[in-house]
């Protein structure tokens, strides 16, 4: 089912469900598709074209020599899209994905139509106290076990594991806020998605919200990820993951026709 797209050097891994209008899935930080998206992944594909990637040195997608940031995979997302002569879609990223989907927005607007954004994080003050200075300490045995099993079930390779963890904890300790001036350019209508109990602050999203210029909000109950079924949470087949489908497919679908 998978595809690969040869976006310069990067052999960007990819794959398509359903059918409608182009919606694309960006996974979390440490995650491969499966593991962000999995739950609600055959919700969104009865009524759109899904296309979910996973980005450079995640899951399938091998790493390169070259910087990993949220613009660079904002960048390889644009080149995706243009290497499957779709000139414009729907955006949804999950935590780190949703910070990319961010910089899409900033970065390529014409491709945007709508943005869905979760758990999504665009200035430092976004998390808890002292949050950045566990990078510093940050080792591989850390990780959520779910997290590295995911990876190696998309890649058996150990040291393709400590790749990505090297890779994602240096782009989040180099990360630097985006500007407000940024954000309110963003032209696109946003659903901005939090959890009332995780590690972006409900007060971070709404701040996020307040900052687009066409931005709905919807606090949700639960952890990082919880509401959408994320292989870490614990519930992920109760009723939560196909209410908020639900609820991103109204939005989605709501002002106009495509």
């Amino acid at each position: 089912m998978g595809n690969y797209a040869p976006i310069g050097n990067l052999r960007l891994y990819y794959e398509i469900h359903g059918d409608g209008y182009p919606l694309v899935l960006i996974h979390g930080g440490g995650s491969t598709l499966e593991s962000t998206w999995g739950t609600i992944l055959p919700e969104l594909a009865r009524e759109h074209r899904v296309i979910a990637v996973e980005l450079q040195a995640h899951g399938h997608t091998p790493d390169i020599d070259r910087p990993l940031s949220f613009e660079q995979d904002a960048d390889d997302v644009a080149a995706l899209l243009t290497h499957l002569a779709i000139s414009q879609a729907d955006i949804m990223g999950f935590s780190n994905g949703g910070t990319t989907a961010l910089q899409i927005a900033i970065r390529h607007p014409a491709l945007v139509h709508k943005l869905v954004l979760i758990a999504a994080t665009f200035r430092r003050d976004g998390m808890p106290p002292g949050f950045f200075d566990g990078f510093d300490h940050a080792r591989l045995e850390h990780m959520p076990r779910p997290l590295a099993e995911a990876y190696l079930k998309a890649n058996p390779d150990p040291a393709g594991l400590q790749r990505m963890f090297d890779r994602d904890v240096a782009r989040m300790k180099a990360f630097t806020d985006i500007p407000d001036s940024a954000v309110r350019g963003i032209a696109a209508p946003a659903l901005v998605i939090n959890g009332d109990s995780e590690v972006i602050l409900a007060e971070h999203a709404l701040a996020l919200f307040r900052t687009l210029p066409n931005a709905r909000l919807a606090i949700l109950p639960g952890g990082h990820g919880d509401y959408i079924g994320e292989i870490c949470s614990p519930e992920k087949n109760g009723p939560m993951p196909k209410l908020v489908s639900a609820m991103i497919g109204e939005f989605l679908f709501s002002s106009e026709k495509k």
